[in-house]
């Protein structure tokens, strides 16, 4: 069974094993992106969620139109034409 002082040892290798991969967290490419991020205000978040979900009825809706088309639209249109 190891003694204390091993345990410690050990314990304090690891601290600067994971010190040594973490230092260099914001010094590469997107440093500057991840320092000058910031957390949104209120006002900023709900104006956010309104366009994505402003984009998202769109896009259901021009997925559903153009579904509606295939399935409805064509039959009805070949229907005419005979």
């Amino acid at each position: 069974m190891p003694d204390m002082e091993e345990i410690v040892d050990k314990s304090w290798d690891l601290q600067r094993r994971i010190e040594e991969r973490t230092k260099h967290v914001g010094k590469g490419k997107y440093g500057r992106v991840i320092k000058m991020a910031r957390k949104p205000t209120g006002e900023e978040y709900v104006k956010v969620t309104q366009i994505v979900a402003i984009g998202l009825l769109l896009i259901g809706g021009l997925g559903f139109l153009i579904y509606w088309l295939f399935e409805y639209g064509a039959p009805m249109l070949m229907d005419a034409f005979k």
